[in-house]
């Protein structure tokens, strides 16, 4: 999935702002500068990021902004990235018998598994994603732990009924999250 990623910022229990990186900055920045205390997390992750909102607006824009790749190794011009890759020495073996190099295969492997099942994987994605902003927001909530266990069992009605009291903010955003977790599981499992 090759898309632009959002984010939710929360003031408590409280949503701020969702969508793009410029939206959620310009709207989180005044409450920061007012002395709010922030968690802001990427949706697609579920990850809880931190921003360096020192300076103004567009100071804080410009630090944010998408670098520009420098050049490097691999071919830049294609988007080819070089990191490193530990395997073990059978698999390194296989890899030189392959007729056009080893990076040439592990990119033919990666293609072939991101094309099967993209839903489910896409899906697993969405509801890890679900449980790192739980984790990181609702951890001390009533009923936290049921409604984790709710969450990995894929139990949405529970899930739903055990979050009923929570903070509307943080229980919309999660069940959010799940639906979009759900809706890729059904297209993955043909339904």
């Amino acid at each position: 999935m090759n898309t632009e990623p959002t984010y939710t910022a929360f003031a408590g229990n409280k949503r701020i702002t969702a969508g793009s990186l410029g939206k959620m900055l310009a709207e989180t920045k005044p409450r920061v500068d007012d002395g709010t205390s922030v968690l802001i997390f990427v949706d697609q992750t579920g990850q809880q990021i931190d921003f360096d909102f020192r300076g103004t607006l567009e100071e804080v824009l410009a630090r944010y902004a998408p670098a520009v790749p420098r050049p490097g190794p691999g071919r830049p011009k294609l988007g080819v990235v070089s990191r490193e890759v530990s395997l073990l020495p059978r698999h390194w073996e296989w890899l030189e018998t392959q007729p056009q190099g080893a990076s040439a295969s592990i990119r033919r492997l990666v293609e072939a598994a991101m094309k099967h099942e993209p839903n489910k994987q896409e899906a697993r994605a969405r509801r890890d994603a679900a449980g790192k902003f739980m984790w990181g927001i609702a951890g001390n909530l009533p009923g936290f732990e049921e409604a984790s266990r709710a969450l990995y069992a894929k139990d949405d009605p529970a899930l739903e009924a055990l979050t009923a009291e929570w903070p509307a903010d943080v229980r919309d955003h999660l069940l959010a999250l799940v639906r979009q977790a759900s809706r890729l599981e059904n297209a993955a499992d043909g339904g």
